[in-house]
């Protein structure tokens, strides 16, 4: 490497992870020795990550507080230093990191918190896609429906929670008082989904979260019915699987429907 590259790649190391070889390249007076000179970037460089997370996990930092949300992003940050140009990514561990660290791994409302926080996060930044309307099924002949798929936006994420952060990240989003965080005696499916630009999450029963996983995975309307008789007896499952398309042509959930 360059003298340049060197100096380059030693400061970055020193602000990422604290390498004491960047003081080498750092000269110091009275005023202010080199190390606390290079304070200055290093601290302000984790300083920007805790307002980056923050950001991004409105309803954790609510939960827990300043003090203690700087206390995580800072353990946390020891743990997954950010490898992309980009801060958009920093937080993508912070989930699996929650659920595995202590004093957080035993708090299991947070690790949901950041997972709903996280996948709000993507399906605001998922891709653009048309979205179809339900008239697309106007005139498909009887014998076609069997064979039919729909194709879910990829701005959508299906999470299975227990605590009610749902309703804590939208207290935090409207500026009103937290409602107490509760854990429920069942899991809890939840559908995030964007519209335009606007994120919108919903729950879901157990057999559309099932039928969502099934039309992502590219199921036709024949395995949509014959996975709903787990829940519904045969006689009620066409109707069931009908009315769920339904519902996701009106939430805008479907960007193409091809019938085999």
């Amino acid at each position: 490497m360059s003298g340049l590259a060197d100096l380059q790649s030693d400061f970055q190391q020193g602000v990422l992870v604290g390498d004491a070889r960047a003081l080498e390249h750092i000269v110091g007076d009275n005023i202010a020795p080199a190390n606390q000179r290079f304070d200055v970037y290093f601290q302000a460089y984790r300083l920007r990550l805790r307002e980056v997370l923050q950001k991004d996990f409105p309803g954790l930092y609510a939960m827990l507080g300043g003090s203690a949300f700087a206390q995580l992003v800072d353990a946390y940050m020891a743990e997954h230093p950010s490898h992309y140009p980009s801060v958009r990514w920093v937080g993508e561990h912070l989930q699996s990191f929650l659920t595995k660290q202590s004093p957080w791994k035993d708090r299991g409302e947070l690790s949901e918190m950041a997972a709903f926080e996280w996948a709000w996060g993507l399906v605001f930044d998922g891709p653009d896609a048309p979205v179809e309307r339900a008239d697309v099924l106007t005139g498909l002949q009887p014998e076609s429906w069997a064979g039919l798929r729909v194709r879910l936006l990829p701005r959508h994420q299906l999470l299975h929670l227990h605590w009610n952060v749902p309703a804590v990240f939208g207290a935090v989003s409207h500026e009103e008082p937290l409602p107490d965080v509760v854990r429920g005696e069942t899991e809890q499916h939840w559908l995030l989904w964007r519209r335009d630009l606007d994120v919108h999450w919903r729950s879901a029963s157990a057999d559309e979260a099932w039928a969502l996983q099934c039309a992502a995975d590219g199921g036709d309307f024949a395995a949509l019915c014959e996975g709903l008789c787990q829940w519904h007896v045969a006689a009620d499952v066409p109707l069931r699987a009908a009315s769920l398309l339904k519902t996701w042509f009106a939430d805008g959930l479907i960007c193409a429907a091809e019938s085999g």
